[in-house]
């Protein structure tokens, strides 16, 4: 079955959401009451980013990680309110790169307090995330946060990347990958394993474990490009065509300038504006025909299976791989 069929199946839905729903009944309060360790200044300026909630996707791979390491998954708590941290801390600094004023129906925080203490708030979350792990600084927990560390400094290379092609026409699929294999793939792939890590894991685990959320950043990334696009407005709240209106590099228009098709210049898109209606409905046709669109949904489905199949590279604890395939599928798997 190709991913393009799977996308209407819902029947690992409920697995999953019970999964991310048990984790989250570990993780919220634990992160709530680490937020105390903030100043009373910046912790309401928190809060208010943390009251959208979220899926806590991150927190849960790492819990299901030392699960597949034979431990218990509150063994790998203390990694998933890491993940948590950093993770937030990006969106934080992302909602002002991108001039977001939402996020999950809630204002930003730098739209609701102001672009000072928004940056002041991320960083806050960043730091705390490594006091949090070095707090004991056992060997499994020093170990977890090199990893951790390493991610977080991959993820913001990748974002630096994707500033830099803001001036740029496109990317090669080569540069495109290794930008989205930075911004998505580093912390799943660290989500992944930093629990195996705290579990004192083999070296051969945790890089199978490591794979499985690198492949999975990949496929969940090509699945958003894809919805970036194509996805329903009123799934997504954004309109049909976004990401092209807003000419951003993603990996559909580096396969089609593999292909030998510039989309922005073929539809007459200059490079310091937004496209116009009758542009996008070009580039979108453009996509399909030149078959850029089939081959990232492709590459989605190349990449969940690399995924999967690294969980049978080694021994894990086969409800852990239960549960980390019923999340894939979840997280590729999605209409927004």
């Amino acid at each position: 079955m190709t991913l393009a069929d799977s996308l209407s199946r819902r029947d690992n839905g409920t697995t999953a959401l019970d999964t991310l729903a048990r984790a989250k009944s570990l993780v919220e309060p634990a992160l709530e009451e680490i937020t105390l360790r903030l100043s009373p200044e910046l912790r309401p300026v928190v809060l208010h980013h943390l009251s959208g909630g979220g899926k806590l996707v991150r927190a849960t791979l790492a819990l299901i990680s030392a699960k597949a390491a034979g431990a218990e998954e509150e063994t790998g708590l203390v990694g998933a309110l890491a993940m948590e941290l950093v993770h937030n801390f990006s969106l934080i600094h992302d909602d002002i790169i991108d001039g977001d004023v939402e996020r999950r129906h809630v204002p930003t925080v730098w739209a609701k307090f102001g672009v000072g203490p928004a940056l002041i708030a991320g960083d806050g979350l960043l730091t705390l995330a490594f006091q949090l792990l070095l707090d004991e600084p056992t060997t499994e927990r020093v170990k977890a946060t090199r990893l951790l560390a390493d991610a977080t400094q991959a993820m913001i290379v990748g974002q630096g990347e994707d500033i830099n092609s803001e001036h740029r026409s496109s990317l090669t699929l080569e540069e495109c990958l290794r930008m989205e294999a930075g911004k998505t793939g580093a912390l799943l792939a660290c989500a992944s394993s930093i629990g195996a890590v705290l579990a004192g894991a083999d070296e051969t685990s945790v890089t199978a474990l490591s794979d499985y959320g690198q492949h999975l950043g990949l496929a969940f990334q090509a699945v958003d490009d894809i919805l970036g696009v194509w996805g329903d407005p009123q799934v997504t709240g954004k309109p049909v065509g976004n990401d092209l209106r807003l000419r951003k590099k993603t990996l559909l228009i580096s396969v089609a300038n593999s292909k030998g098709f510039d989309v922005f210049a073929e539809t007459g898109s200059a490079l310091d504006q937004e496209m116009s209606d009758a542009q996008v409905a070009a580039a979108m046709e453009l996509l399909d025909d030149c078959g850029a669109r089939y081959e990232t949904l492709e590459m989605a489905e190349t990449n969940l299976n690399a995924a999967l199949a690294a969980l049978q590279r080694v021994p894990l604890d086969p409800g852990a791989v239960s549960e980390l395939s019923a999340i894939a599928h979840y997280v590729i798997e999605r209409d927004k």
